[in-house]
């Protein structure tokens, strides 16, 4: 793999990105090519700085080609259009081979959810003092187990004392994590529903994986009223399905919400009202989980 790097202006960074598209570069990134210079620009708007930017007054274009031959043909046919003329050729390099599954892979460890229940990637060991264990890797459906709100979701889980018997809905299940954490702490009955076909295909086989048992479809598939009823989403969709979530929870059951921000609890709070009496039973940089018995 060959590294093609331009220097261009602001206001032909799309112009050059585009023709190296139609020049078959496997990927166009670009960076700001005064970075870490005292002409560095900031593109974001930050308290005290001036308004956002479109683009850095002098930008890096890099692009990479299967093939030297296609890298030297690109920049060659680049400075015979008119438009280069403002542009620069910074030079042409080969791209070390890597091996980027394991690099990949690296950016992934283990996850601790209490010090005894923890979600690892295939690729690892379990830790030694693990006694309940997900195996997940990272795939389309959100839900690895690095993100706060799935965190603080199955830290309930693993810290109520035990799901044993109790029926599950897992509302949003993405990559059906929750639905496998109550499955490993006892639960027997639950489904894991999500709007979303390749969520409930990922559930699917993730439970497989896990060697646990449970219903995945679309959230007309759930049905009735479980024990427990899990939703990680975010906020909006929350509060519009606040009939329908607390609608599903039997007498004496349990609600668990996450994907809440600590600033919005009083507006999810205002919504459940009607249905049930949102607590805050947990927090984590900057997200909250909320819990109510109906």
């Amino acid at each position: 793999m060959f590294e093609l790097r331009l220097l261009a202006p602001e206001d032909l960074v799309e112009t050059v990105s585009e023709a190296l598209d139609a020049l078959d570069a496997l990927s166009v990134s670009v960076e700001d090519a005064d970075a870490q210079t005292d002409a560095e620009q900031a593109l974001f708007g930050e308290p005290g700085m001036p308004p956002p930017k479109d683009g850095w007054q002098r930008s890096r274009v890099i692009a990479l080609f299967a093939t030297e031959a296609l890298a030297r043909e690109a920049a060659a046919l680049l400075e015979a259009q008119d438009f280069f003329a403002e542009c620069r050729l910074l030079g042409l390099a080969e791209v070390p081979e890597q091996d980027w599954v394991r690099l990949t892979q690296s950016q992934f460890a283990p996850v601790e959810i209490t010090p005894e229940f923890w979600i690892v990637p295939t690729w690892h060991e379990p830790p030694a003092q693990a006694r309940q264990v997900i195996r997940l890797d990272p795939g389309l459906a959100f839900g690895t187990g690095t993100h706060p709100t799935t965190r603080m979701c199955l830290r309930w889980i693993a810290t109520r004392g035990g799901l044993a018997g109790q029926r599950v809905l897992d509302y949003g299940c993405g990559s059906g994590i929750l639905a496998i954490g109550a499955a490993k702490h006892g639960a027997t009955d639950i489904d894991a529903v999500d709007i979303d076909p390749a969520a409930v295909e990922s559930t699917g086989l993730n439970a497989d994986a896990n060697g646990v048992r449970l219903k995945a479809g679309l959230p007309d598939a759930s049905a009735g009223r479980y024990d427990v009823v899990l939703a990680n989403i975010l906020a909006t969709p929350l509060k519009v399905l606040a009939p329908l979530l607390c609608a599903h929870v039997a007498p004496g059951g349990a609600l668990v919400l996450a994907g809440i921000l600590e600033r919005q609890a009083d507006e999810l709070k205002a919504a459940y009202a009607p249905y049930a009496a949102l607590e805050v039973s947990d927090s984590e940089d900057g997200w909250i989980l909320m819990t109510a018995r109906l």
